[in-house]
């Protein structure tokens, strides 16, 4: 099986004036043909034959409960917050340094956020930080797996284990990452997975709840269906569906199920070309790193991630405008991560200010992120290496 390419004219439009770009979009053959299956269909709207095909491979895959696709990361998200009852004066703590759906999934609730800061190997959460954040109103610790490798998640639990407080994991970017053995997405109530187009496995835009509590499943069902019980309905369960909860529409559209099941049903393939990219630039950048104080990914032992991204961490935020214009002057697009939550304009309208996270604070400034996508060519890498390390620092 071979990834199918690009046309030259999507690369333009996307890529403009990069000729290797920070992502590219691409179809799996596997991909165009289910596409081509679902779009010949009489069924394009949610819970068709292709979602229930991806939703079968996510749970046997993962040794989940239930994978219940959702419109997007965002939306898994938001189905979290319905269905753990937060409301006005709750608390959740949720990392700084992450996307802003993460909090604002809890904050469209009415939820105080808690920022907390971010371990310096990982830069995910510092879990060592939660006993001082913890309050009564704590209602949720909501993990992020950066880059795909796992937070410490037994000493989260340990931390909550004699409190009512639920643990949930935004596994945006750790798909078939594993901590201790175990999948990511399974090591919390609930996780969400997203499919946007950056992402390891991107069917344009799409997400999914995985569901690990099972006494959360029939309401996961009807909040996602509109509040209604629709889904017990297409089972033969009940003889008329009707209005049974709060909810809204959150079921992905079959032909983007019917794109995500070839993109999954290629995964070895799209894992291997990925991992081959990110240990080429682990291996081969660790002597000019240790020469320039360039801080590389740090994977602990007992992780295993799935290459969603490469990131240096330069010496201060100057070298790192100075390589990101480099690589561009090359036609390459590196880029930075996430302004920390806490220091972003409606950061601090919520209460977060300089200094809360300076873990944080200080990575964002000087974190670039290296051109990886699933069909990137070794001749790429190789141009990236190269104007990475000529770099005059």
């Amino acid at each position: 099986m071979r990834l199918s390419q690009p046309s030259a004219t999507t690369v333009r439009s996307v890529v403009g004036r990069y000729r290797i770009p920070f992502n590219r979009p691409f179809l799996t053959s596997a991909a165009r043909s289910r596409l081509a299956e679902s779009i010949s269909s009489s069924v394009w709207s949610g819970d068709g034959p292709f979602t229930r095909r991806v939703r079968q491979l996510l749970e046997e895959e993962l040794d989940v409960p239930a994978a219940l696709l959702t419109t997007s990361g965002t939306s898994a998200l938001e189905m979290m917050a319905l269905l753990i009852d937060v409301a006005t004066g709750d608390e959740v703590i949720v990392p700084s340094y992450t996307f802003a759906s993460t909090a604002n999934a809890f904050i469209l609730r009415g939820v105080r956020p808690v920022f907390i800061d971010a371990r310096i190997d990982t830069l995910n959460l510092d879990e060592r930080l939660l006993p001082d954040l913890i309050t009564p109103r704590t209602r949720a610790i909501v993990t992020m797996h950066y880059a795909g490798v796992a937070c410490e998640m037994d000493a989260i639990h340990d931390i909550v284990a004699d409190r009512s407080i639920t643990v949930l994991e935004d596994n945006a970017h750790g798909l078939f990452g594993q901590y201790r053995g175990r999948p990511l997405g399974t090591l919390g109530a609930l996780a969400a997975l997203s499919f946007h187009e950056t992402k390891n496995f991107p069917c344009g835009e799409g997400g999914c709840l995985l569901v690990n509590d099972e006494q959360l499943l029939d309401r996961a069902e009807i909040l996602r269906e509109k509040g209604t019980d629709r889904s017990r309905f297409w089972r033969g369960e009940v003889n008329q569906y009707t209005w049974r909860d709060i909810g809204s529409s959150y079921v992905l559209a079959d032909p983007l199920a019917a794109i995500l099941l070839g993109q999954l049903e290629e995964r070895e393939l799209i894992q291997q070309t990925r991992m081959r990219a990110w240990k080429r630039y682990m291996q081969e950048l660790q002597p000019w790193a240790v020469t320039h104080g360039v801080t590389l990914p740090t994977v602990p032992p007992h992780c295993e991630h799935p290459a969603h991204l490469f990131y240096l961490c330069l010496s201060d935020a100057s070298t790192r405008s100075r390589l990101i214009a480099h690589l561009a002057s090359q036609g390459i697009l590196a880029v930075s991560h996430y302004v920390p939550l806490n220091t972003s304009p409606f950061g601090r309208r919520l209460g977060g200010r300089p200094g809360q996270c300076p873990v944080s604070e200080d990575i964002s400034k000087r974190l670039v992120r290296l051109p990886l996508y699933n069909d990137i060519s070794d001749d790429d890498i190789d141009s990236v290496l190269e104007s990475v390390t000529t770099c005059p620092l």
